[in-house]
This record gives C-alpha cells, sequence and structure tokens, in this order.
C-alpha cells in the first residue's frame, strides 16, 4: 500500500514541480532583481546591518530582529540539514549550484514580499498587526481577487499541517533520534496498525508533542521569544561546525566546487547517469531551496508583518538577510560537507543519515560526539520550524474563517496530533508531500509578486531618495560640528 501512495505522490509531485513552476520562479526572482537594481548585492550590508538594529518609534507587536528570528525559525530547519542531503542525493551534486542560485534570486523576492507584508498590513481590533501574501493580494491587487488571497490561504494551512510545519521537522528529529540512540533497533516497541519502532522514535515524538503545545499556548510573543534564543546559538553552532569540517579538507574544495558546477548542466559526467538529469538536478535544487529558504513561498511576509517598523523596504531588507543566512551561507555549507567526502555516493543511508556521514568522516572527532551535536542542532532547528509554522498557518486560518477563535484552537490542537504522528511517515513521502503543498502555496503569491513588482520599484526608489538625503544631512550636521 505505501508503495502505491509513494508512486502517487512523486507522480503529483513531478506534475506540481514541473518547468512551468520552476520558470515562473525563476523569472520572478530575476524580474525583482532586475526592478530593484540588484538591491540583493548592492544593500545587503546595509540589511545585515539592520538586522540588528531595531527602529524607532516602528508599530508592530514585535522588532525586526524578533520577525527575522520567527522568519528563520520557520526556514532554518530540516531543509538545512536533510533537505540538501535529499536534494544532493536525487538530483547529484549539480543540484546545490540551482539552489544557491535560486536562492540569489529569492533574496529580491523575500525582500519584495517583507516590502508588501508591512505596507499592506493591517491593525485588528485586538492592535495585532496582520499581513502578508493574503493582504497585500487583497488591497494591492483589488477586492476581485481575494479568491486567490483564498487559495493561498488554504495551502498556507496544509502546508503548515501536512508539509513543511509538522511531518517533514518531526520525521527528521526522530530519525536523527534514532540513529543516534538506537541505531540497530534493539529497543523496539509495535505500535497497533502503524509498524515497529525504535522506543526511542516513540517517545521522542511524545515530549516533541509536549513542549510543542506549550509554547504554542503562547502565540507569536512566546515563539518570537524563544525563536530569538534558539535559532542565532543553534545557527553559529553549526556554521562553526561546518566550517571546521571545509578547514579540514580545505584541499578538497576546489575539487568539490568544480563538481558542483559540472554536475549542474551535465549530471551524466559526474554521476555516470546514476542520479539523472539535468532538469532532475534544477528541479531538485530548486525545490528543496524553496523549501529551505521559502522565498517566493508567501510565509516569511506573515512574520515580518508583525515587525515594529514604519518603513516597508526596511523591514524587506531584514527579511532578505533570512535567505542569505540560510541557504547561501547554512546549506552551501552542509551541501559540500556532502559532496567533499562522497556521502552522497554511499548506499543504503538517507536523509539525516547522509549529513550525519558526511561529517563524521570529515571531522577529526570522535564519532558519536560529532554525530550527537549534529542531532541536536537538527532538533533545535527542527522544533523552531515547527513553531514559526504554526504561527503562519494560523495566520492563513484566521484570513480564511475572519478570526473565528474556535476553528483556530482546533487547528492548533489537529497540529500538536500532526507533530506526534510525524515520526511514524516514511521519509520519502513526508518530503514529497511537503513538496507538492510548497509549489502549490508558491503559485498564488509568485502571481501577485509579479502583479505587485511596479509597487515594490516604487517604495525602493522612493525610500532610498529619502535615505540618500537624510545621510547627507546628518553628513553636513556632523561636519559642521567637526569645524
Amino acid at each position: 500500500m505505501w508503495e502505491t501512495i509513494n508512486n502517487a505522490l512523486v507522480t503529483i509531485d513531478n506534475y506540481v514541480w514541473g518547468v512551468p513552476l520552476m520558470v515562473l520562479i525563476m523569472c520572478g526572482g530575476i524580474l525583482l532583481t532586475v526592478r530593484v537594481g540588484l538591491l540583493q548585492v548592492r544593500k545587503l550590508p546595509l540589511a545585515l546591518k539592520w538586522m540588528f538594529q531595531n527602529e524607532e518609534e516602528g508599530h508592530g507587536e514585535i522588532s525586526s530582529f524578533a520577525a527575522l528570528c520567527t522568519a528563520l525559525s520557520a526556514t532554518i530547519g530540516t531543509g538545512n540539514i536533510v533537505g540538501v542531503a535529499t536534494a544532493v542525493c536525487a538530483g547529484g551534486p549539480g543540484a546545490l549550484f540551482w539552489m544557491i542560485v535560486a536562492a540569489f534570486l529569492g533574496m529580491a523576492t523575500k525582500y519584495s514580499e517583507g516590502l508588501l507584508a508591512v505596507k499592506y498590513r493591517i491593525v485588528d481590533e485586538n492592535n495585532h498587526s496582520l499581513g502578508g501574501p493574503f493582504y497585500y493580494i487583497e488591497r494591492g491587487m483589488g477586492k476581485n481577487w481575494s479568491w486567490l488571497a483564498k487559495i493561498f490561504a488554504f495551502f498556507g494551512v496544509c502546508v503548515g499541517l501536512f508539509g513543511i510545519g509538522t511531518f517533514s521537522q518531526v520525521n527528521g528529529i526522530s530519525s536523527a533520534i534514532n540513529n543516534f540512540f538506537d541505531p540497530n533497533m534493539a529497543y523496539t516497541v509495535t505500535v497497533p496498525y502503524i509498524g515497529t519502532y525504535s522506543i526511542f522514535v516513540v517517545i521522542s515524538s511524545l515530549i516533541l508533542a509536549v513542549c510543542v503545545a506549550l509554547v504554542l499556548i503562547g502565540g507569536i510573543q512566546r515563539i518570537s521569544s524563544v525563536s530569538q534564543i534558539i535559532v542565532p546559538f543553534m545557527a553559529v553552532i553549526y556554521i562553526v561546525f561546518s566550517v571546521c569540517l571545509i578547514i579540514f579538507n580545505i584541499t578538497k574544495v576546489p575539487g568539490a566546487i568544480v563538481t558542483i558546477v559540472e554536475a549542474a548542466f551535465s549530471p551524466e559526467a559526474i554521476t555516470g547517469g546514476a542520479v539523472g538529469s539535468f532538469l532532475v538536478a534544477m528541479q531538485k535544487g530548486v525545490s528543496r531551496g524553496i523549501f529551505s529558504n521559502e522565498a517566493g513561498l508567501g510565509s516569511a511576509p506573515i512574520a515580518a508583518a508583525a515587525a515594529q517598523t514604519k518603513e516597508p523596504v526596511r523591514q524587506g531588507l531584514v527579511s532578505m538577510t533570512g535567505t542569505f543566512i540560510d541557504t547561501i551561507v547554512i546549506c552551501t555549507m552542509t551541501g559540500l560537507a556532502i559532496v567533499i567526502t562522497g556521502a552522497w555516493q554511499v548506499e543504503g543511508i538517507e536523509g539525516v543519515q547522509v549529513t550525519t556521514y558526511a561529517f563524521q568522516n570529515g571531522l577529526p572527532f570522535n564519532n558519536t560526539v560529532t554525530a550527537f551535536i549534529l542531532m541536536i542542532c537538527l532538533v533545535f532547528f527542527a522544533f523552531t520550524t515547527i513553531l514559526g509554522w504554526d504561527y503562519y498557518s494560523e495566520r492563513c486560518l484566521e484570513y480564511l474563517t475572519r478570526g473565528n477563535n474556535k476553528v483556530v484552537m482546533t487547528y492548533r490542537w489537529l497540529y500538536i496530533l500532526a507533530v506526534f504522528i510525524g515520526p511514524y511517515m516514511t521519509v520519502s513521502a513526508v518530503w514529497t508531500i511537503a513538496d507538492i503543498f510548497n509549489g502549490l502555496m508558491a503559485i498564488p503569491n509568485m502571481i501577485a509578486l509579479f502583479a505587485l513588482n511596479g509597487v515594490v520599484a516604487k517604495e525602493t526608489k522612493d525610500f532610498f531618495k529619502r535615505y540618500k538625503k537624510e545621510q547627507e544631512a546628518v553628513a553636513l550636521k556632523e561636519s559642521k560640528i567637526t569645524e
């Protein structure tokens, strides 16, 4: 039965993530890159500066940095550790190249999403700042397009409940815990009607569900508070860990880069035809890149809309740094580790096992220590992603139900239930389901970004014209004081 279901899911996935959607996302990124004048290169230093510098007198529920951490909590997750591994194993090393290209263009996309989220957000009767694609579709494109906003919100709920938010994250956590504590399945229990699993998987699913429930009760304030602590701390640990691997294998890095670039355009030359064609490499790279950084998906602007800011462009720049950190920094390091060590070519391992193999064989540390650190990183990354996506999907549901609190609370408990049953889903099915809903969610959001690209360009031009004058006035004032 599972084989039939998996085959059906793969067929749907290939249809959703076909050439049209990849062209839509890539062309959208190119268009927005041109309209904002390669802003992801020119203004990246300023964006990184503003990432830590909260805006004074801004309107919103949480600081810009907290909004970014909430967005990063939903993006820095299993996609960075497991998603990269599945992409490289399925599409070859070239998938990493297309992941980076998609992320570079996605920075302009993420900037535009953050800008539009703040520009078109609303404040409800409880003084909550609400925004995201459903509002910039409805308020930016007009009431006649509210049907498109509802489609986005519906798929947003599905992505949270069946895709990025629950199954894939929990599955990654349980796999990592199982591989570390009970790789030989020595301690097992039989779950009725489902199968036999390690006792550590069952225990971890229970603990995780309880921890998720305790945080979600506190809403955006508690989610952002937890994210501000966990996300930066674990990101730094993982980056240091990855940099050490690259340094210890520095002589292999040039060869790995050549392999990645060559495989991007001619996978068969590198893999011997073992992992498919050029189109497969691009498909896996782009889809896993979107899964990881969510540029074009429309999720991050939901968090951006809650930021304490009065400048849409400023929050757009802060949002843009999320894609840079998530994919161009963290995913690239993971991908390099996998290619350098040849982990993607090892038979009989999948998902987190591939990344674990890479770090164990690329670092001169004890294998147990390496596996433990990687497991901890994955657990906390995935945990914060679960929290972030509950917030996203609940905002989508609020839009669909016009703020029906009973429906939202029911959904929250269903979400916690999905967290509990996630470990019992097969790895391939989990990632395929996530890919399908990602693609369906991206379509209405990309349509909106195409329609509103003129607004993005105008807001960007006007802001930097004002910003330049302000900087000149400050410089003139300082020079007079000096004189």
